[in-house]
């Protein structure tokens, strides 16, 4: 199977949860969305990442973004593991984890690399847009846990770029300086940019955050 690229539909599914069963195009509706792949249930990094997530709740929230887990094991397996995620990360997960015993989801969404493991899932992270798009794919080894700062701060770019007619630079943070494309001719700037903009070379142009 291919592998899945930014611009690509988001595969449908069906399946059971620690929330229940859902189909996860139903389940999305309106909302942006964080598809990510753990492991396995009761492994160290996982719950470290899993914790971090729900400590994150109302990060997510104001960004009108959900948040699903994919791990191969059961839904048994799941419901202990949230008892100690809780215990150990002082916090309450209560965002789905699928239970993808027969690797449907990893499969549909490329998570099991098979010379890394035949089994196990990397450390994948979809991005996915309303309109049930990938925006963006961040792929991690198993020993390397994911940056949730990270996360939050591609959110914060996928959801600007697409209401507004810029992009985010280098490092960029929410209410820094971003770049006006290099298709905007220079003559359309101050209509489409009325905050302002800076030229530092032809192509490399900045104005201010346009929603800030």
């Amino acid at each position: 199977m291919m592998s899945l690229r930014i611009g690509d539909d988001a595969p449908n599914f069906k399946a059971q949860t620690t929330e229940g069963e859902i189909d996860f195009h139903q389940w999305l509706g309106n909302s942006w969305g964080i598809l990510y792949s753990h492991p396995a249930d009761y492994t160290p990094v996982c719950t470290t990442e899993l914790g971090r997530t729900a400590q994150l709740k109302e990060d997510f929230a104001k960004r009108k973004t959900k948040v699903l887990a994919v791990s191969v094991d059961d839904l048994d397996s799941h419901f202990g593991w949230v008892k100690d995620i809780n215990e150990t990360q002082n916090c309450n997960v209560d965002f789905p984890i699928i239970a993808d015993t027969d690797k449907n989801v990893a499969t549909l969404y490329n998570m099991i690399h098979p010379n890394a493991s035949t089994s196990a899932t990397v450390r994948s992270v979809y991005f996915i847009s309303p309109d049930k798009k990938v925006q963006a794919i961040i792929t991690y080894p198993a020993s390397t846990g994911r940056n949730f700062t990270e996360i939050l701060r591609v959110v914060d770019s996928l959801k600007l770029t697409a209401e507004h007619n810029v992009a985010t630079p280098v490092d960029w943070k929410v209410g820094q300086d971003v770049i006006i494309p290099p298709g905007v001719k220079q003559e359309e700037v101050e209509s489409k940019y009325p905050k302002g903009h800076r030229v530092i070379k032809p192509y490399l142009r900045y104005t201010p955050q346009p929603d800030k």
